[in-house]
C-alpha cells in the first residue's frame, strides 16, 4: 500500500475547519465528514473491558494473562536481530487458519515471506505490503476503522530507527482511540519501545541461531518479558519454555 503525504494526527471524530479547506480541492461535504457525522450520531459501544483474543499459542497466552487484549494496542519489542518475531507471526497465521478467522498483517518493510504458509494459510490473511513506516501507520488507521479483523499486526521490525522516530506520539494515540471502539487486538512489532499508548508491552528475550530451527517446534521456545501491563503497573516476568 503506497501512499504519500503527512500523517493525519487529528483525533477520531474531529474534522478540519471548513474555512481552512480550499473550495477547489474538496467539496463542502466529503466522505470523511459523513463518517464523522455517523460516528457522532450512532456511536458504537466499546467492547467489554478486559476481553482478550486467545492466540492459541499457549506459551504466549500464559505469559500475558490469557491472550492479547482487545480494543487495545500491544507492543512487542524485539531488540535482538534474531529473536523469533517472524516465527511468531507465522505461528499466529497458522492459528488464524486453524480457527478460520482473518488476520491483517501490515508489513512495514515488505519483508514477510509467505512461502511456507501454503494456499490455505494465505486464504485467511490480508497482507498489506509497505515500504515506509508512515505508510504502515496509514494502513493501520484504515483497518482499525474497519473493525472487522480480530487481529491486526503491524510489523515494523525492519524499519530504520530514524524512520520510526519521526512518527509522532499523536499517531499512536490516534490508533489507540480507533481500536478502543472495535473488538480488535492490535499487535505492533518494533525494535525499540515507542508506543506510549500501548496497554501491554512485551519484550522478546531470545537470540536464536540456526541450531534453534533444527529443534522440534522452535516457536514454542520463545521467551517474553512483560514490561508493562494495563498501563498502571509494571511487571518484570520471564515467561516461555527453556
Amino acid at each position: 500500500m503506497a501512499t504519500s503525504g503527512k500523517i493525519d494526527d487529528s483525533l477520531p471524530g474531529s474534522s478540519p475547519s471548513r474555512a481552512a479547506r480550499p473550495s477547489h480541492l474538496a467539496p463542502a461535504g466529503t466522505i470523511f465528514d459523513l463518517r464523522n457525522l455517523l460516528a457522532e450520531r450512532f456511536p458504537h459501544p466499546a467492547p467489554p473491558a478486559g476481553t482478550r483474543l486467545v492466540t492459541g499459542l499457549s506459551f504466549l497466552d500464559q505469559a500475558i494473562g490469557g491472550g492479547l487484549p482487545k480494543s487495545a494496542i500491544t507492543e512487542l519489542i524485539s531488540p535482538q536481530i534474531s529473536a523469533g518475531s517472524a516465527s511468531l507471526i507465522h505461528g499466529l497465521l497458522h492459528i488464524a487458519e486453524r480457527d478460520r478467522y482473518f488476520l491483517a498483517l501490515i508489513d512495514g518493510a515488505d519483508s514477510f515471506d509467505p512461502q511456507s504458509l501454503g494456499n490455505a494459510g494465505l486464504s485467511h490473511l490480508l497482507w498489506v505490503r509497505c515500504r515506509k513506516a508512515f505508510d504502515a501507520i496509514k494502513a493501520a488507521d484504515l483497518l482499525l476503522r474497519d473493525g472487522n479483523f480480530p487481529l491486526v499486526v503491524v510489523d515494523l521490525i525492519l524499519n530504520a530507527s530514524e524512520e520510526l522516530r519521526k512518527i509522532p506520539q499523536t499517531s499512536w494515540y490516534r490508533l489507540q482511540r480507533l481500536v478502543e471502539t472495535a473488538p480488535t487486538a492490535c499487535l505492533i512489532l518494533s525494535r525499540q519501545s515507542m508506543v506510549s499508548s500501548a496497554q501491554l508491552k512485551i519484550v522478546l528475550e531470545n537470540s536464536w541461531t540456526l541450531e534453534t530451527f533444527e529443534t522440534e517446534d522452535p516457536v514454542s521456545r520463545l521467551c517474553f518479558r512483560i514490561q508493562r501491563a494495563h498501563l498502571n503497573r509494571t511487571e518484570s516476568v520471564i515467561a516461555g519454555a527453556n
